[in-house]
Parts: structure tokens; C-alpha cells; sequence
């Protein structure tokens, strides 16, 4: 038994999560585990609750659970709260609370979206590579911070066991892979935090002969990614350059609404698609549900060391887009669409098959 809390947020979150859980049942039901879904709010769902953007509650049993599934926070309704009450603040508190230190961030092209993309076909036909993102050091959480009227400050700082760690999970991810590559991405050459940063992953490859290194400068690798994606295999970075990196990879899938994520810690991981809270179209049954769904074959793969449903999943959004099923984020000009709950059907009938 596996029991998930789900937390779907605000915007599109609870229409995304629901497809994704509805994907879970199926497949609890299909292969005969049982799971238990546990729901809360967070976000701004749980600020017009309860006043707080994370309860004591919410933390607490995604403390206690084998993994958490969440939507998006966020949205023009609470973005004049002071910084530490808006969303993102709760979204930094739980990663740090849960110790998931590593963002792992895949982006895939599948066959039947290559004109989804604004890039050429060949030149994003085949890209599969995945960011390892630090997600809990970094500028994010570098003190001290802040700001008054003449100024503000933020301090980008990394312990040697914050990248050591980080770049050891990359490392492994590297071995499993066919071509063994990781990119290191860093400004080693404006920032000594980075030539820290570099120092440090060159260090733990001394463990890894068999896979190849490479260091690039975040803004090369920023073009890099759109001129020529398929060169990446895994890249690891920090969490700001990471964070940037990742959307910046949207462009390749077409739509930010393909990307999924895990984020992972030593105990707890969550999982959710990288996309925000998209309030433009909450409530209309439009969004793409699959960054979302193939967030939990991540789950099935990290947290449950069940691959085999990770494989069917992916296996199935495959067909489904073959099929010609688009949402409007990856529809071309004058292309048929389904809603939300359509795709999420179409995905769950091809589960297995």
C-alpha cells in the first residue's frame, strides 16, 4: 500500500492533479496495489482557508506519506502579500522542509510533437536529456536577503556537501544512461561561487571514470539548448541557472505543459509538472493534464521502484498523442482539440495496452 497527499494547489493545479490521480486509480485497480490519496490545500487555496499559505497539517502529512503529488501555486490574487506569505515562500518552505534537495527535470521530444515546437524538426527530432537541478541551496535560500528603499540583496551561496550530494545523484543517472555524459553548467568565470561550484563536481567525478564531463557557462548553455539540444544527455546545476534551464526547454517539447518533475530528498520526494498556475485558464477544462501524469510515472519510478509502471505510462501518452489527441498548448494552427479530461481519458485507454 502507498499513500500519496495530494495537493493540488491553485489555477489549473486541481484540474491537472485530478487526471493524474485518476491515471493512479487506474492503475492501483489494473495491477492490484493499493494506494491511499490524502488531499490538502496549499497555496493560496490554503491562505483563503485557513490564512496561512502551508498549514501545520498539510506539512505534517506530506511528512508521513510516500510521496506527494502537487498541481501549481500561485496567481494574481495573492501576489501584492508581503514576500513571506506569498506561494512561492510556501513552495521554498516544503522543499526545505522536506530536505528535497535535488529537482530532477527530464525533457523528451515524443515523434508525433515534433512540429509542436517553434525549433526546426531536425534539430529537436531525438533530444532526451534530463536537468539535475540543486533545489535547496543556492540564491533561493542564501541569507542574508532582503530589501529597503535605496536597495535589495540576495546572497547566492554553496556548502560543499550541497553540491557534493547534487552532483553524485547526476553522476549515477549518467552510469544508467547510453552515452554516459554530464554537462556541469555554471558563470564559474564572473561568480567565484561557481568556480566553487566547479571545483566541487570535477572532485566527485574522481569517482565516476566511466562517465565523460563537460563544463559549460549558463548563458552558452541557455543557447545551446535551443541550437542544439540533443548534444545534452545529463546536466546538472544550481538552482537558479536550473530553474531557467528547465523552462527554457519547453520550447523544445512545445509547451511547458509537456515537462514534468521530481524532486527528491533522502526521505520525501513530491512530484509536479514545472508549469505555474496558469489562472487565465483555471476552470475551463483546457489544460494539458500530461506533464502532470507523467509526473507520477516519475513517482513510480523513484519512489515506488515500480518501472515498469513508469513505462506504461509514458508508453501510453505516446499513443495517445500518435492518436492526434492535442490540447490547445500543442495543437497546430486550425488542429482539432480536446479538453483536459478528454486527454486523460485517451492516456488511460491506452494503459497496458
Amino acid at each position: 500500500m502507498y499513500k500519496i497527499v495530494s495537493i493540488p494547489g491553485d489555477g489549473i493545479g486541481p484540474e491537472v492533479v485530478a487526471g493524474a490521480v485518476d491515471v493512479l486509480r487506474h492503475l492501483s485497480k489494473k495491477h492490484g496495489f493499493e494506494i491511499v490519496i490524502e488531499e490538502h490545500p496549499f497555496g493560496g487555496a490554503s491562505y483563503d482557508l485557513h490564512g496561512s499559505m502551508l498549514t501545520d497539517e498539510t506539512l505534517t502529512a506530506c511528512k508521513e506519506c510516500d510521496a506527494v503529488l502537487l498541481g501549481a501555486v500561485g496567481g494574481p490574487k495573492w501576489e501584492n502579500l508581503p514576500h513571506e506569505h506569498k506561494p512561492e515562500a510556501a513552495l521554498l518552505k516544503i522543499r526545505r522542509e522536506l530536505g528535497l534537495f535535488a529537482n530532477l527535470r527530464p525533457a523528451k521530444v515524443y515523434d508525433a510533437l515534433i512540429d509542436a515546437s517553434s525549433l526546426k524538426a531536425d534539430v529537436v527530432r531525438g533530444t532526451d536529456f534530463i536537468v539535475f537541478r540543486e533545489l535547496t541551496g543556492g540564491i533561493y535560500f542564501g541569507e542574508p536577503r532582503g530589501y529597503d528603499e535605496g536597495k535589495g540583496w540576495n546572497t547566492m551561496v554553496y556548502e560543499k556537501y550541497e553540491v557534493e550530494r547534487i552532483a553524485r545523484l547526476a553522476f549515477e543517472a549518467a552510469q544508467k544512461r547510453g552515452s554516459k555524459k554530464v554537462m556541469s553548467i555554471d558563470k564559474a568565470n564572473v561568480l567565484e561561487v561557481s568556480q566553487f561550484w566547479r571545483n566541487e563536481v570535477h572532485r566527485v567525478h574522481r569517482d565516476f571514470g566511466d562517465i565523460e564531463l563537460g563544463d559549460m557557462y549558463v548563458d552558452n548553455a541557455a543557447m545551446q539548448i535551443v541550437r542544439n539540444p540533443k548534444q545534452f544527455d545529463v546536466i546538472v546545476t544550481g538552482n537558479l541557472f536550473g530553474d531557467i534551464l528547465s523552462d527554457i526547454a519547453g520550447m523544445i517539447t512545445g509547451s511547458l505543459g509537456m515537462l514534468p518533475s521530481a524532486s527528491i530528498g533522502r526521505i520525501h520526494a513530491m512530484y509536479e509538472p514545472i508549469h505555474g498556475s496558469a489562472p487565465d485558464i483555471a476552470g475551463k477544462n483546457i489544460a494539458n493534464p500530461i506533464a502532470t501524469i507523467a509526473s507520477v510515472a516519475m513517482m513510480f519510478e523513484h519512489s515506488f521502484c515500480m518501472p515498469e509502471m513508469a513505462t506504461q505510462i509514458h508508453e501510453a501518452i505516446e499513443a495517445a498523442l500518435a492518436q492526434g489527441m492535442r490540447t490547445a498548448d500543442i495543437a497546430a494552427p486550425g488542429e482539432k482539440t480536446v479538453s483536459t479530461t478528454e486527454m486523460t481519458a485517451a492516456i488511460i485507454r491506452h494503459l497496458g495496452a
